[in-house]
């Protein structure tokens, strides 16, 4: 039986990387597209400067660096890219959905992606009925992670104060956002995209637990609160 955390009332789910395996997936669609438009970038260097942050956000600044405005169509030609890809390969996170059955707390998503992308992504892992509504997208702010500003307007949609939330991501702006956003923040590392030390970056980034199996994360709910406070 789910066992409740008297100190939280909210569990905020990243999806890219926490919910669904895709980070691998959409770094490498990121690079293709870019480099067919004249900015030549590998899916690892995709990795380093764009992970966890919005589409936007990395356009403004390939935008700059190129001294020219991308395609209109850029953002639709690389969500086909990724949609095409996540169709043959996506995978829900292992013992997700576990997880997800352990949880006492109302859960909700607050990701980097588009509202579409989501409902690609989260429908092909059988997650998007377990949050619907309860998904929110960067669109709907104005500034994306690592501003707290999607994680306080998901947490006023849900009603819940943000010291009562915790958070579950998977990137580094994504912990650095939760934690501006005056949120307890559990730095997960389990994804194929994470390398050796990957942990250790999100817990200096204010990650108040690490962890590489979704296993765990029940009890790490359970008990983060008593363990900081």
């Amino acid at each position: 039986m789910p066992i409740l955390n008297p100190n939280f009332d909210l569990v905020i789910f990243d999806c890219d990387g926490v919910l669904v395996d895709s980070e691998v997936i959409s770094c490498r669609a990121h690079a293709q597209t870019l480099t067919r438009h004249g900015y030549p970038i590998t899916s690892e260097q995709v990795f380093h400067r764009f992970l966890g942050r919005s589409t936007r956000q990395a356009n403004i600044e390939i935008e700059a660096e190129l001294g020219r405005a991308l395609p209109d169509d850029f953002h639709l030609q690389l969500q086909d890219e990724l949609y095409r890809t996540f169709e043959a390969d996506l995978e829900a996170v292992p013992h997700i959905h576990a997880a997800l059955d352990a949880i006492a707390q109302p859960i909700c998503v607050a990701s980097s992606g588009s509202h579409s992308r989501m409902r690609i992504s989260l429908g092909r892992t059988k997650l998007y009925d377990r949050f619907a509504p309860n998904i929110f997208s960067a669109s709907q702010v104005s500034n994306g992670k690592p501003a707290p500003d999607l994680f306080l307007f998901a947490a006023e949609q849900m009603h819940v104060a943000p010291e009562r939330c915790i958070v579950i991501e998977d990137s580094v702006p994504g912990v650095m956002g939760g934690c501006a956003a005056g949120m307890t923040v559990l730095g997960f590392h389990g994804g194929s995209h994470c390398r050796q030390g990957y942990g250790e970056k999100l817990h200096d980034a204010g990650a108040a637990v690490i962890f590489d199996d979704m296993r765990r994360l029940p009890d790490l709910i359970a008990r983060v609160g008593l363990m900081a406070r």
